[in-house]
């Protein structure tokens, strides 16, 4: 195998891919030779910018905007990447908010735009990629989680209940038949 050839031939939709650990996933599996389908929600430009890095670097790769909390523009995400690249062998679960408010200062619609976003998103994603992930040979499916359920974080508590909730989603999906 060529060093950077590992992922040759297969495509990865990364939620939440346009900037910061997103951006750093996209370039690392392109890098391993996956074509990657870069998903953002408000950060347009910054998906365009991953697309351009990744391709000035020899890989392939396109942006899909979409709300992961919306099955609807979820399953065009879904079917843009596979009708781009013809396949998804791997989920990249990234997508999430992660505003700094004081517990007392939380608003509801606060509170469940964090939940919905973590974790109604990589359920949805998930659910709409298994079909296709079920016939690829070796597909993963990858649900970032982080220290914050674990460490905590000041000022972030909806994302810790959803962070957690991912890992028990992992653990879900694992034991899935």
């Amino acid at each position: 195998m060529t060093p950077g050839s590992e992922l040759s031939g297969k495509v990865a939709l990364v939620t939440g891919g346009a900037r910061n650990i997103g951006r750093a996933i996209c370039r690392s599996l392109a890098a391993g030779g996956a074509a990657v389908m870069v998903n953002a929600n408000t950060s347009r430009d910054e998906a365009r910018q991953t697309v351009a890095m990744i391709k000035s670097e020899g890989g392939r790769a396109a942006s899909h905007i979409a709300d992961v909390t919306d099955p609807d523009a979820v399953a065009k995400m879904v079917d843009a990447t596979v009708k781009e690249f013809g396949r998804l062998d791997i989920l990249v679960n990234n997508a999430a908010v992660r505003s700094e408010t004081r517990f007392e200062d939380i608003k509801l619609e606060e509170w469940r735009r964090v939940i919905s976003t973590v974790l109604d998103g990589a359920f949805l994603c998930a659910q709409s990629c298994l079909p296709h992930l079920i016939r690829a040979r070796g597909a993963a499916i990858v649900n970032l989680g982080g220290q914050t359920p674990h460490n905590g974080a000041g000022g972030r508590a909806p994302v810790i209940p959803a962070k957690s909730g991912i890992a028990g989603m992992t653990r879900a999906l694992a034991l899935a038949r």
